[in-house]
């Protein structure tokens, strides 16, 4: 509980949502609990606001804003790669594919709803936390961490994460890693790695296309390079 509340003294959020609806009595009781909270009512505000101060989270009422909020989110992200997004949307407004959101919350829900997807996304790590290089993945609730970017996995994906992280620089053989991962003595079709392999990139690099950290070493398998 200690570690909890210590995050949510330090958490700073930016929250933009609209003018006219009036204060939003999730941000009060927010600030009630010591989340420091900068509201904003535009998304240029939103983006002016983040050039001068640093914030760990930000939150778009599209339902507030009566939009869908997806110009927003797109503009947050390219100004600030990496800061983790939650859009309240409005349950008649389908969400389409292309959001930059990391989570997408429907009216209505509570309070605790909220906080319980705000505290993964704050700076800070689980008490089960591994490290290799730049690459940091907490085991407790399977989120990665490289330079500033923070992606949550499967835990599938957590685990596989882990066996490369424990022999950075070794080359594992695929058959050997689908044994392990997939708990299975049969390596017929090991296709399945390989689009975990994908997937975990899409997660720790900054362009999948050009891997810097997990490389595929051909006729053999992949090595975790940090």
């Amino acid at each position: 509980m200690r570690r909890r509340k210590r995050k949510v003294q330090n958490a700073k959020i930016l929250w933009i949502e609209g003018k006219s609806a009036g204060p939003s009595s999730f941000v009060s009781v927010l600030r009630e609990k010591g989340y420091k909270i900068d509201t904003v009512h535009t998304g240029k505000s939103a983006l002016n606001i983040l050039e001068t101060k640093k914030h760990d989270l930000a939150i778009v009422d599209a339902v507030s804003l009566r939009t869908s909020g997806k110009r927003i989110c797109q503009g947050l992200r390219d100004q600030v790669n990496g800061l983790p997004i939650i859009l309240i949307s409005n349950p008649k407004r389908p969400i389409s594919q292309g959001f930059k959101a990391n989570v997408v919350l429907s009216m209505p829900f509570t309070i605790r709803k909220l906080e319980n997807r705000i505290i993964p996304m704050l700076p800070g790590d689980g008490e089960n936390t591994i490290q290799a290089g730049p690459i940091k993945l907490d085991l407790e609730r399977n989120y990665v961490r490289v330079r500033g970017r923070k992606a949550h996995l499967t835990p599938r994906l957590a685990y596989l994460l882990q066996i490369l992280m424990d022999k950075p620089g070794e080359v594992l053989d695929r058959e050997g890693l689908f044994k392990k991962v997939w708990r299975t003595q049969y390596t017929g079709d090991t296709r399945t790695l390989d689009v975990h392999i994908s997937w975990l990139r899409a997660a720790i690099e900054e362009d999948p296309r050009k891997p810097r950290y997990l490389k595929t070493i051909r006729g053999v398998g992949y090595r975790l390079d940090v």
